[in-house]
């Protein structure tokens, strides 16, 4: 099967690659891309991507993580892929149609974590991956993470796009690179970033600049360049002028935009700001407009955002369209306008802003106009510094058609700001929160500050009302605001609850902090279907329909929806469960095949302890007052102990076994509560006695029956050492901590083979407890 066919098929015979596209699928992978807008950056990675898959090719990885600066951009693109996708299905030409997963706030899909031996498209906002690829998701379970690190660390091809858009986010996706170079991953990973306008300087990181000096690059070539579609994308005439009037005038404006729009036609008008967007859509709907009035930024709630897109979108109608938009439009929004009316911006996003107007080369009579800003005023240039501003003011008043073949290349600095180094990296390895609580802040290198966003979402909650039913938030209800506005609406007293999953209890935050999801009043304000989020009281959201379920916590466990299970069915279930994933990975993972098996045995041997049993039987009959249990029918286990972890009764029942540390730490880790430290929680119960070591429900000298484990493995009689919590060299040897840290820094291993290794196990885990019964 050749790349032309397969293409051809994932657009039902309606397109054929260019050249470059074909050499993207029948080479091997480059690392940098620069290809100008609007031909077909995303349709040749995505296709290229399933073609050597289903061709079998080696060097590309299961995992396909499509990283995107904007939310807009990931809809989109997920939604291209998955009709490419059930094309190529119809056609015959995939076997199985990869998985697409999407995770950008307001809309986690992360279902796609327990099946780490599938292919799968991850598209995603640089918030979403690269927060989850430093090992602190924003917006999920905090137990999780390690799984999501693990899985965006191996076996992935990262593709970058749009990486002028990237800020901080540019830098850090480099410095990973070079870490995984660096420290090893089990299975191979690979970066490549594209842009119409990439400056491959912006890749010299700290810890990449020898790498950055000789990456492989894919540009067009002169094949490219004589196709009718190039040659004619090339070509399209963009007059350029200049509206003399004061950008922030909004009025002004909108008399602009009224003039300059025709019937039949789609105008696009981009403010670099929400907020001068939603004042500008204002002014514009007091006119009462024929024309279809839309708002398009990135501070709705998905529905009232998917809905604008699509108004966008459709073809315009005799009145036409007018679409006020922020930089959400840049790139990646596959829309042409016949106007386009733009506040000033850097050069590279301005280039972007001109491929949103005669995109296809087939108007006549396309209009660019740019609106010059007074560089002294802050808000005039917001969110960007003014030497960005004043360079691209330079470039603009020289060019009178902003077509791509009249613009000139211009090379900006790289983004100056946080660099994440490898000993933040190794140092986030560990998840377990600082005698405060609080963890180590990874925002300032996902964006610049003043970009930082939460989740929030809106209950009916009344003055005195429970908070604690209320259930965890669905994707539907999130919608993404700065960290800033809502500490303003703080100040102003408003009470808003975040999930404190040590104490299982919605509470109210201390520190804001970006990727957080915030509980609001819904009489409180803050939000319009028209124009998202406001901020204003006076405008109070619709309620949306929630999960029904009860957000994660460190309190109880859930069960899986089975019937009872023995310790020793289950184990045995998850065993063969890691068997069936280690065959199908690859044999890079099968060097640790015994430990990971061992690990797989022993992971639940800690449910042998009184209090887990008890917790089994406490609301509902056992079937065999003899067997030990490992699952009943659903529902939510309450310990009489807060804080038990039986995990942790495991690891220590195998370090008395002598069985190796990997494998005690695989087993203590396979619910991401207990890693590098055992440590007692403020809202453990402490034992009577008051030298008595306790930790996660653990008390020294606690006693493990004897137990079946499956597979002719016993557990014996035992008594639970805490001693391993102490620090330094204790009677049985190194500290628990000491033993992890040796494994985490072990350069056979090293954070990502180690979290690798980890995912796997925990996997097994949850694939065997759904699959039986």
């Amino acid at each position: 099967m050749d790349f032309a066919s397969f293409f051809e098929a994932g657009f039902d015979g309606h397109a054929s690659p260019f050249p470059y596209q074909r050499a993207l699928a029948e080479l091997p992978w480059p690392e940098t891309m620069s290809i100008p807008t609007g031909i077909g950056k995303t349709a040749a990675v995505v296709l290229a991507w399933a073609y050597k898959r289903a061709m079998g090719d080696s060097q590309t990885p299961r995992r396909l993580v499509y990283c995107l600066p904007m939310r807009v951009l990931v809809e989109q693109t997920a939604k291209v892929a998955a009709s490419w996708f059930s094309s190529l299905e119809e056609a015959g030409l995939i076997a199985v149609v990869p998985g697409i997963h999407v995770l950008m706030g307001g809309e986690l899909d992360n279902s796609w974590d327990i099946n780490p031996d599938q292919d799968a498209l991850i598209i995603g906002t640089q918030d979403q991956l690269l927060s989850r690829a430093l090992n602190r998701g924003y917006g999920m379970s905090r137990f999780r993470w390690p799984v999501h690190f693990a899985l965006l660390n191996n076996d992935c091809l990262w593709v970058l796009d749009e990486v002028q858009l990237m800020g901080i986010g540019l830098t850090t996706s480099a410095q990973l690179q070079a870490f995984r170079d660096k420290l090893g991953t089990l299975l191979p990973v690979s970066s490549l970033w594209m842009s119409a306008t990439l400056n491959p300087t912006w890749l010299r990181t700290v810890d990449f600049a020898m790498r950055a000096d000789n990456l492989t690059s894919l540009e067009l070539s002169e094949g490219d360049r004589r196709t009718e579609q190039v040659a004619r994308r090339f070509q399209a005439a963009k007059p350029l002028e200049r509206a003399e009037l004061d950008p922030l005038d909004n009025n002004a404006v909108a008399e602009l935009v009224l003039k300059a729009h025709r019937p039949g036609t789609r105008t696009l008008v981009i403010k670099n700001t929400v907020k001068q967007a939603q004042e500008l859509y204002e002014c514009l709907a007091k006119a009462k407009l024929d024309a279809n009035l839309v708002l398009l930024h990135s501070r709705y709630r998905p529905r009232d955002r998917t809905a604008a897109l699509e108004r966008l979108l459709a073809e315009p109608k005799e009145a036409g369209t007018i679409c006020v938009s922020t930089q959400v439009v840049e790139a990646g929004v596959d829309v042409s306008s016949s106007t386009l009316i733009s506040d000033l911006a850097p050069w590279a996003s301005m280039v972007q802003r001109f491929g949103r107007c005669n995109r296809d080369g087939t108007l006549d009579d396309a209009r660019v106009c740019w609106l010059k800003p007074d560089l002294s005023k802050k808000k005039a240039t917001a969110p960007y510094e003014p030497e960005g501003l004043r360079d691209s003011m330079v470039m603009l008043e020289g060019l009178r058609d902003v077509g791509p073949q009249n613009l000139p290349s211009f090379t900006a600095g790289a983004v100056e700001g946080q660099t994440i180094r490898k000993k933040d990296l190794v140092d986030l390895f560990d998840t377990t929160p600082d005698l405060a609580g609080s963890d180590i802040d990874i925002s300032r290198y996902i964006r610049e500050t003043a970009d930082l966003d939460l989740q929030v979402f809106w209950r009916d909650l009344p003055e005195e009302s429970d908070l604690q039913d209320q259930d965890a938030p669905s994707r539907e209800e999130l919608c993404s605001v700065p960290v800033q506005d809502l500490a303003a609406m703080r100040e102003k007293g408003l009470a808003f609850w975040a999930w404190d999953h040590l104490e299982a209890a919605w509470v109210r935050p201390g520190n804001l902090h970006p990727g957080m999801t915030v509980m609001l009043p819904a009489r409180g304000g803050g939000y319009s279907r028209e124009l998202g989020w406001t901020g204003d009281k006076k405008h109070i959201p619709e309620v949306l329909p929630t999960l029904s379920a009860k957000p994660d916590s460190d309190k109880g466990d859930s069960t899986a929806e089975t019937v009872w299970q023995s310790l020793a069915d289950h184990t045995n279930a998850v065993v063969r469960e890691l068997e069936a994933i280690l065959e199908a990975v690859t044999p890079e993972a099968l060097a640790w095949e015994g430990v990971l098996l061992a690990a797989a045995r022993w992971h639940d041997a800690g449910k042998a302890h009184e209090v887990y049993q008890g917790a089994m039987t406490a609301e509902a009959e056992s079937p065999d007052i003899e067997t030990t249990w490992a699952k009943r029918g659903g529902g939510r286990i309450i310990y009489k102990r807060n804080g038990f972890r039986h995990e942790l009764a495991s690891a220590l029942a195998m370090l008395e076994e002598g069985l190796p540390d990997l494998a005690a730490y695989l087993a203590a880790a396979h619910h991401g509560k207990v890693r590098l430290s055992i440590r007692s929680l403020p809202h453990e119960d402490r034992p009577e006695e008051p030298d008595r070591r306790f930790a996660r429900g653990i008390w020294d000298g606690d006693r493990l029956p004897q137990a079946d484990l499956g597979g002719n493995v016993r557990l014996s009689p035992m008594e639970m050492d805490l001693s391993y919590m102490e620090l330094g060299q204790g009677p049985k040897g190194a500290s628990w901590t000491g033993r992890m840290l040796e494994l985490r820094d072990d350069p056979t291993l090293g954070p990502f083979r180690l979290a690798m290794l980890e995912a796997l196990l925990r996997v097994a885990d949850w694939r065997g407890s759904r699959r039986e019964g």
